[in-house]
């Protein structure tokens, strides 16, 4: 397994946040990994191997996931407020330009990243994510998230994940479920396994979503850099339609799709490798 090195920064109201930083090319820009929802930097551990040591590559899981630290306000965990803990890593660690990965929620945080931040995203990957969500895949997201399992084994929860997303990952056999398993939750004191992330980050998904963000300008602020979206066929979340208009809107965008894989890919399909190689490529160039 590739090494890295702990890190950790803090929140404005006060939360230790943590990443795992691979070392890699300095004179490269970095590679800066944000995970889903209920996702966190095991996530990319994958990626980050196949990239490392020619890339550095830092990857974070933000509050409320794995080890960083939970927020006491639930209200916290929505997009704007992990925009800012990002933007106070992106401070301390005095990044002022780097590649973006991100997978559903992280490319939303991408998305809002580039349009508040001007020239710093040298490229960008938007893992099955775009401007506009698809209400089926919402609902499936809204029916499992905050749901406080645990499980005896890591094989139970294997089991219990793949029933959830059995539908998005046809071609899984158990081997992949429990690495699945192993990078969504944690063994307790107890001997219990259960998901690595604060329940309450479902709290802000019951609210009424009356002031919902147009995302179509944050796009826009990536149109002009390497761009790659990565879309799993099998996709709730990001529909074919979205993902055209997006081409559309977007001269620099690349669109792969991942076969018989829904949402949302791991990137560690050689469909997405390949697109990601062909980016980092195109950045690169683009100096």
């Amino acid at each position: 397994m590739t090494a890295w090195t702990d890190g950790y920064w803090w929140s404005k109201d006060g939360i230790r946040l943590h990443y795992r930083d691979y070392a890699g090319d300095a004179a490269k820009p970095p590679i800066l990994c944000i995970p889903g929802l209920t996702r966190n930097a095991r996530d990319f551990e994958g990626l980050a191997a196949a990239l490392a040591p020619e890339w550095r590559v830092i990857c974070v899981s933000l509050r409320g996931r794995a080890d960083s630290g939970y927020a006491r306000d639930p209200m916290s965990y929505v997009p704007l407020v992990y925009l800012q803990d990002l933007e106070a890593l992106i401070e301390t660690l005095g990044l002022e330009r780097f590649v973006a990965v991100g997978t559903s929620l992280g490319g939303i945080l991408t998305m809002l990243l580039a349009a508040t931040g001007g020239g710093r995203i040298a490229g960008a990957v938007l893992n099955d994510i775009g401007p506009v969500l698809d209400p089926v895949g919402m609902a499936r997201i809204k029916g499992y998230v905050g749901k406080n399992n645990s499980f005896p084994t890591w094989l139970h929860a294997a089991r219990a994940i793949a029933e959830t997303n059995g539908a998005a990952f046809p071609r899984f056999q158990i081997g992949d479920w429990v690495a699945m398993a192993k990078r969504l939750c944690r063994l307790t004191p107890a001997g219990r396994i259960v998901f690595d992330y604060d329940m309450s980050i479902a709290e802000p998904m019951r609210v009424p979503n009356e002031g919902a963000l147009d995302m179509w300008p944050a796009f826009a602020a990536l149109r002009s850099v390497p761009l790659l979206l990565v879309r799993g066929a099998l996709s709730d979340l990001l529909s074919e339609e979205t993902a055209g208009e997006m081409a559309a809107r977007a001269p620099s965008l690349e669109v792969v799709t991942v076969p018989e894989v829904g949402h949302a890919p791991t990137l560690d399909e050689d469909e997405a490798r390949a697109g990601i190689q062909r980016l980092l490529g195109r950045v690169l160039a683009a100096g």
